[in-house]
């Protein structure tokens, strides 16, 4: 199956930090629910697939091997949030905290 990100998935992703991984997938999850709010399925799920491409892409860089199953475990989050019945009972909020305190560390260690 051919990857959405092309260039990402072409050694581009590899080269960022895991920071900068998650500030990405981050942003795909806020455009997902930017577009569950408006009631466009077709681009909430486009948005969530890019989003999963990313964490796979992740999951799959040999550097976070000690930490491949917290990322698995925020696969397994944001599936239950879009795709499922949301067991965990997670909020935006609860996601966009999470991701919005990545996406700072990331651009003060870019300073």
């Amino acid at each position: 199956m051919p990857y959405i990100h092309n260039n990402l998935a072409n050694g581009r992703w590899q080269k960022m930090s895991l920071l900068s991984q998650l500030s990405h997938i981050g942003s795909e999850v806020s455009r997902a629910y930017y577009w569950r709010k408006k009631e466009d399925k077709k681009s909430e799920k486009e948005s969530i697939w890019r989003a999963l491409e990313l964490i796979d892409l992740t999951i799959s860089d040999e550097r976070w091997r000690e930490r491949v199953s917290e990322i698995i475990r925020l696969r397994e989050i944001i599936c239950d949030f879009f795709i499922s019945d949301n067991l965990y009972n997670t909020s935006f909020q609860n996601l966009q905290e999470y991701f919005l305190n990545l996406a700072i560390k990331d651009n003060k260690n870019k300073q």
